[in-house]
């Protein structure tokens, strides 16, 4: 009679059972592999992961995280995340780049901008100067054009005309002297 061949196991599974023998060899290579060093290095390793994990059952934690990775798929989908790697290698550049003395030269000029706009008469002076624009705005859309070169001239015979370009030129020479001297 023949006998029948037995089926033979695919050559990644596993055996269904362990002889006790087999587990004393795995145990004992494993532990003569494993220098003291490493024995602490994985202690502290599964230390850590125990400790991150314990963190994750706290439910504002939980959220965290999920809101975290939900983000930062959205980047990945956007294409921002490589951009956002990209202004992260920038300011690490820049901060390793600037100086003590480059650094002191900018919250120098941070502080004399603050004080300088900062102040109460800036505020007015800019309020001010933003009501006249207004103002003047809407009353030259509601005049009408006269046209021609003639009415311009005539224009200018008024005396609010000549006061007010009087007023430019000053101005206008006032500002080129601050600017030469500066």
């Amino acid at each position: 009679m023949a006998k029948s061949p037995t089926p033979k196991k695919p050559p990644n599974q596993a055996a269904p059972e362990q002889t006790p023998g087999e587990m004393e060899r795995l145990t004992t290579a494993m532990r003569e592999a494993l220098t003291d060093s490493m024995i602490e290095r994985l202690v502290t390793t599964g230390t850590s992961a125990f400790e991150i994990v314990d963190r994750l059952n706290d439910e504002n934690t939980h959220d965290a995280v999920h809101n975290l990775l939900d983000r930062l798929t959205e980047l990945h989908k956007l294409g921002a995340l490589d951009t956002l790697f990209d202004l992260v290698v920038v300011l690490h550049a820049a901060r390793n780049a600037a100086t003590d003395n480059m650094v002191e030269r900018g919250f120098t000029f941070f502080e004399q901008m603050v004080n300088t706009v900062g102040n109460e008469a800036m505020g007015t002076l800019a309020e001010n100067t933003r009501e006249a624009l207004e103002e003047a705005a809407e009353e030259t859309v509601k005049a009408s054009p006269k046209g021609g070169l003639l009415s311009t001239i005539s224009l200018l015979s008024k005396p609010e005309a000549q006061r007010s370009l009087a007023f430019l030129l000053n101005f206008s020479q006032k500002l080129q002297q601050r600017a030469a001297s500066a």
